[in-house]
């Protein structure tokens, strides 16, 4: 599986590059600002990237910005975005394009090697993988947003399923029957004015694309 990863900090993008050679990977470039990245895409066509979201030349949110150009630019571009930020306005608006092929992890809560390239697996098959405190970030929203019509276990619910849990584990997590996380599902999108599509990614992005909006 071949990588492009943008990180301006030398000792982790390198260890980030032995990482993942260890565990099969083949890392085929690494930059370190935002126009880099764009040509080591355009040029090897990578499996999945990593960015970070500060990059040079301000440390405000170019890495972010590229990540969304760079999947207007080649729809499906698997990101994981590895920072120590959420950058809530472009996390929703990368994370809810529709395509799929989306993480968003922090350094700091990644605790297991095999944790992280489990999830870089997953973003490169096109599936969507956050962190927990991201989408709590995420559901923070002003009091006139339709999301505080949710019940507080709908609100675990929709947690849940932005991670990327399916129904089964929703319902182990909770200590609730499958049943139970199918009628809380159904609510959440009644509410939000989704459609109730109960499958796959598409519902996590669906949910996003929600909760991205102003």
């Amino acid at each position: 599986m071949r990588v492009v990863i943008a990180e301006d900090n030398v000792l982790l993008s390198s260890g980030l590059e032995l990482l993942l050679t260890a565990k099969g990977f083949e890392v085929v470039a690494i930059t370190e600002d935002a126009p880099g990245f764009a040509a080591a895409v355009a040029e090897h066509r990578p499996d999945v990237t990593i960015v970070d979201v500060r990059l040079p030349p301000t440390f405000r949110d170019e890495g972010i910005h590229a990540a969304i150009r760079a999947r207007r630019l080649h729809p499906g571009l698997p990101v994981l975005v590895l920072s120590q930020y959420v950058e809530q306005q472009y996390a929703g608006e990368l994370i809810s394009d529709g395509r799929g092929g989306v993480g968003y992890l922090l350094k700091d809560r990644v605790g297991r090697v095999s944790q992280f390239t489990d999830a870089l697996r997953r973003v490169a098959a096109g599936e969507t993988v956050m962190d927990p405190e991201v989408i709590g970030q995420l559901l923070t929203r002003p009091a006139h947003d339709p999301i505080v019509a949710l019940t507080p276990r709908e609100r675990e619910v929709l947690a849940l399923m932005a991670e990327g849990q399916d129904n089964t584990t929703i319902a182990d997590r909770l200590v609730i029957t499958d049943n139970a996380v199918h009628k809380h599902i159904g609510h959440i999108f009644a509410k939000l004015g989704l459609s109730p599509a109960d499958s796959g990614h598409r519902r996590v992005l669906a949910v996003l694309s929600y909760l991205s909006r102003h």
